[in-house]
C-alpha cells in the first residue's frame, strides 16, 4: 500500500511538471477573482471606492470641529459653505457632521444586524440540512413562519413597544431576516453533505457538529459572504424606513433616516436638508448591492479552461 502511494505521488508530480513545462497552471483564488471581477465592472470600482470614503470618513466623525447635537439657533438654516459644507438645520446644528455621526449610527446598525442574522441563518441552516428528518421539516417549517410574516408592519409594532435604541434596531432588523439566509445555507449544505470527502468523515467517526465546522462550513461560504453584503444593504435600508416613522435612534441623536424625518417639515423651503441625507443612503444601499452582485460572480463556480 505504501508502495502505491508513493507511485500515485510520483505520478502526481511527474503530471504537475508536465503542465508547467507546457506552461499549464491551474491557481484558483478567491481575492483574485474577486479583485479581477471588480477591475472588469466600472460601477464595482466606484462602489468600493465610495463605500471605503463613507466608511473612512464616519470613522474619523469625531476629529469635526463641531458637536452634532449642540444647539445655535443664531445659525440655523445657513447656506453651504466651506465652513459648514451641507449648511446648517433647524437648530443651527452643522448638517454635514449630524451626516457623519447618522452614518455612524446607520453602518453600526447594518453590519451588527448582518452580523447576527449571518450567524443565525447558518446555524439552523446547516444543521437542518445536515441532520435532515424530523429536525429538518421542524425548523424549516418554523422558518417558513418567519418568511410569511409581514416583517415591516411587525417591525413597526415591535418598535412602539420596545424601548427605542440601537440594541432594539438590531435585535428586531435580525429577527426578521435570518429566515432567508437559512434557506440558502440549508440548500448548498443538503448538497455537500452527499459529496465523498464529508461521507468518508462520518464513516471514520467524525462528530456532526465537527463535520459542520470543518468540511461543511468552510465550503459554503460563498452564498454567506454574499448574502451578507445584501443584508447589510437591506438592514441599513429598513433603518433608515424605521428611522424616519420615529422609532428608530432617539432625539437628538442622528441617522440618515432620522435626518429625512427632520427635513420633511421644511421639503419645500430646504430641499437640500433632504437630498444628502437621501443621497447617502442611496449611494451606500447602490453600492452594497453592487458588491454584491460582484461578490456572486466572482464566487460562483467556475470550468477552468
Amino acid at each position: 500500500m505504501e508502495n502505491n502511494l508513493v507511485l500515485n505521488e510520483k505520478s502526481f508530480q511527474r503530471m504537475e511538471k508536465k503542465q508547467k513545462d507546457l506552461g499549464v497552471v491551474y491557481h484558483r483564488s478567491i481575492w483574485k477573482d474577486v479583485k479581477k471581477e471588480i477591475k472588469s465592472n466600472p460601477m464595482a470600482v466606484f462602489a468600493c471606492i465610495f463605500l471605503a470614503v463613507i466608511i473612512i470618513a464616519c470613522l474619523l466623525a469625531p476629529l469635526s470641529p463641531y458637536d452634532p447635537n449642540k444647539l445655535d439657533i443664531a445659525n440655523k438654516f445657513l447656506a453651504p459653505s466651506l465652513q459648514h459644507p451641507f449648511g446648517t438645520d433647524e437648530y443651527g446644528r452643522d448638517y454635514f457632521t449630524r451626516a457623519l455621526y447618522g452614518g455612524r449610527v446607520s453602518l453600526l446598525v447594518g453590519f451588527s444586524a448582518m452580523f447576527v442574522t449571518i450567524c443565525i441563518g447558518t446555524t439552523i441552516g446547516i444543521f437542518s440540512g445536515y441532520i435532515g428528518g424530523k429536525l429538518d421539516m421542524l425548523l424549516m417549517r418554523f422558518t417558513d413562519i418567519f418568511l410569511a410574516l409581514p416583517s415591516m408592519l411587525l417591525m413597526v409594532v415591535l418598535n412602539s413597544f420596545l424601548k427605542p435604541g440601537m440594541t432594539t434596531l438590531i435585535l428586531v432588523l435580525s429577527l426578521f431576516s435570518w429566515a432567508s439566509v437559512a434557506r440558502i445555507t440549508r440548500a448548498e449544505t443538503m448538497s455537500l453533505k452527499e459529496r465523498d470527502y464529508v461521507i468518508a468523515s462520518k464513516n471514520l467517526g467524525a462528530s456532526s457538529v465537527l463535520i459542520a465546522v470543518k468540511h461543511i462550513l468552510p465550503n459554503i461560504l460563498g452564498p454567506v459572504i454574499v448574502a451578507a453584503s445584501l443584508g447589510v444593504a437591506s438592514a441599513i435600508l429598513t433603518e433608515s424606513s424605521l428611522s424616519f416613522l420615529g422609532l428608530g435612534i432617539s432625539i437628538p441623536h442622528a441617522s440618515w433616516g432620522s435626518m429625512l424625518q427632520g427635513a420633511q417639515s421644511y421639503i419645500l423651503d430646504k430641499p437640500m436638508m433632504a437630498v444628502y441625507p437621501g443621497l447617502l443612503i442611496l449611494l451606500t444601499v447602490l453600492s452594497f448591492n453592487i458588491l454584491g452582485d460582484v461578490l456572486r460572480s466572482a464566487l460562483e463556480p467556475k470550468i477552468v479552461k
